[in-house]
């Protein structure tokens, strides 16, 4: 299957899509090879508040990257219920335009109750899209608010969007999506205080002190309904490549997907212990605490 997606094939691709969204034990024999036959996509991260046009956003952008003759994979991610872990998967209806492009993939991923806007398995799905030959990878996350940051640490380059008129300068700065960003675009330009919400970013952005700890990222306009500002928005996002691979910026993200993948290792082991019942039987009961009850499944010696 490895060897399908490396000549391009669309069908192995969505096969195993299919495979690692559901959790197919057989993927896992599978990764080595994965990453092995990854041809080091620029994975970009798009996130923001809902309504600020990330969808429409993307499909510009799919343009703009298309004009310049690269094959772009897209994986969108929409929040699912908390009752019955379904979604609606509609991200990719604004990206239609692009639908019969055989150099264009979309992929809707449901959240699936995950916290900070992705899904747990994004990371795999991305690494599939760079092995069948896709650059850029764009990852479009649920967007719920100021603690979607999850992208951040996996994405190389993460673009957070803003748009004019949805709230002040105190919301602006609160702790999150500010901190996360290689580059901000405040979309929908066209509307009225589009400037000066720009100005205002680019003020806060040059006091923010140590809150951001690298160089402030850079603030841009767009209108993604009319393609105005897209093509200055792909070049900055194209010339971060250089930068997000940094070996420190590099580790750190492995860093963060050797934990995630510790934390997934360590909750199944714990789950098949035969103790597992009784502990968290012992735990709701109150006769032993959630930590000591952790530290016996993890070593039930």
């Amino acid at each position: 299957m490895v060897d399908e997606l490396a000549t391009g094939g669309r069908r192995p691709l969505a096969r195993l899509l299919t495979r690692i969204e559901s959790g197919d034990p057989t993927v896992r024999e599978l990764l080595p090879q994965l990453f092995a036959a990854g041809k080091g996509a620029h994975v970009v991260g798009i996130t923001g508040p809902p309504g600020s046009g990330k969808s429409t956003l993307v499909s510009a952008l799919i343009g703009e990257w298309r004009k310049r003759g690269r094959r772009v994979g897209i994986l969108a991610v929409d929040p699912s219920s908390p009752y019955t872990r379904g979604a609606i998967l509609g991200d990719r209806i604004r990206m239609m335009d692009h639908a019969a492009d055989p150099d264009v993939f979309m992929r809707s991923m449901a959240s699936r109750g995950e916290l900070g806007g992705l899904a747990a398995t994004t990371w795999i799905a991305a690494a599939a899209l760079d092995a069948a030959g896709f650059d850029p990878v764009l990852i479009e996350t649920v967007g719920a608010g100021q603690s979607e940051v999850e992208v951040a640490r996996l994405a190389e380059t993460t673009v957070v969007v803003e748009v004019p008129e949805m709230g002040d300068e105190v919301q602006a700065i609160k702790a999150g999506l500010l901190e996360i960003a290689d580059l901000i675009v405040v979309n929908k330009a066209d509307r009225p205080g589009a400037d000066r919400a720009a100005s205002q970013l680019r003020a806060m952005l040059s006091t923010a002190g140590g809150r951001i700890e690298r160089k402030p990222p850079s603030v841009m306009l767009t209108t993604a309904t009319t393609g105005d500002g897209v093509a200055a928005l792909a070049d900055a996002v194209d010339a971060h490549r250089e930068t997000a691979r940094e070996p420190l910026a590099a580790r750190g993200r492995a860093a963060h997907q050797v934990r995630r993948a510790l934390a997934t290792l360590a909750t199944e082991r714990a789950e098949a212990n035969h103790d597992w019942d009784a502990t968290v039987s012992a735990v709701a009961q109150r006769e032993i605490d959630p930590l000591t009850a952790a530290e016996r499944l993890m070593d039930p010696r």
